[in-house]
């Protein structure tokens, strides 16, 4: 049996701080990129990376390999609305690469099917330098056939791939990671705000615990994270918790400690008071 045609042309919905490195490094692996984003003012940013800039339904109409990477839940619903299961044609792959409810993705498929587009779950972990770097993580969910399929367009941004199962899976993996990475940066937080408080030195202190069972990713990178996507992150994960039928405390205090955190985070002096 012959192994399908190698994939040459890859759309991509959503050129934001992720998405568009993205579209540089598919470029650099011999990809024909189109992209598209509901801000126009991105587009010269695209064509300098090598991409095509397109509208929605010529992307749709046009690529293999359909990569979503918008901000939220319920801009892929509105992409759901607008087409994005019945627009391509059939054997067209759709990957999103957005962090939503895993009963999106599962509703994205549902209605991509009939229509003989396929559908993969492909989450990203690791964050803005790892998506310049192109050194992410992705967590891949589908049919195995299909994921194989769209693994070389996956690896072209990806240092690491780990399979997770059906669709929807891939989701509940990130769901897991943004959990333990909120946490952390609560965590952290207080960790050294209280040592700050008693005349520690942070900065050596952070030094010493990057080697003990208290390192985290957060604390290795400390001062970097925007917080931009905790609150969204963290009522997906609510959300996900009523569905599965039970309750997240820390995760739901966790939300509430990030909407305080943020107008000033890393600032342990305000820390607490």
């Amino acid at each position: 049996m012959s192994s399908p045609p190698k994939i040459i042309s890859v759309g991509l919905i959503g050129t934001g701080r992720i998405g568009l490195p993205i579209v540089g490094h598919l470029v650099d692996h011999g990809f024909a990129v189109q992209a598209y984003d509901v801000d126009t003012t991105k587009r010269s940013a695209v064509e300098d990376r090598g991409g095509n800039w397109a509208t929605f339904e010529e992307l749709s109409r046009g690529a293999e390999v359909i990569l979503i990477c918008v901000g939220y839940d319920r801009e892929l619903r509105s992409l759901i609305a607008d087409g994005l299961a019945t627009l391509p044609a059939p054997g067209t792959i759709v990957g999103v690469l957005s962090t939503v409810n895993p009963r999106t993705v599962q509703e994205l498929e549902r209605r991509a099917t009939p229509a003989g587009v396929a559908v993969v779950d492909a989450t990203l972990c690791r964050g803005a330098r790892a998506a310049d770097a192109g050194t992410l993580l992705s967590f891949l969910a589908g049919e195995p056939h299909v994921v194989e399929r769209v693994r070389p367009v996956v690896a072209s941004y990806s240092a690491d791939i780990v399979y997770t199962g059906a669709i929807g899976t891939a989701q509940v993996a990130k769901a897991a990671n943004n959990l333990l990475m909120w946490a952390c940066l609560i965590a952290n937080h207080e960790a050294l705000a209280l040592a700050a408080r008693f005349g520690v030195d942070v900065n050596l202190l952070r030094d010493a615990l990057l080697r003990t069972g208290a390192e985290n990713a957060v604390l290795r990178n400390w001062g970097t994270s925007t917080m931009k996507w905790a609150d969204d992150d963290l009522a997906v994960i609510q959300d996900m918790a009523r569905d599965a039928g039970i309750t997240l405390p820390q995760a739901e205090l966790n939300r509430e400690l990030c909407r305080q955190v943020m107008p000033r985070k890393f600032r342990l002096e305000k820390y607490g008071i």
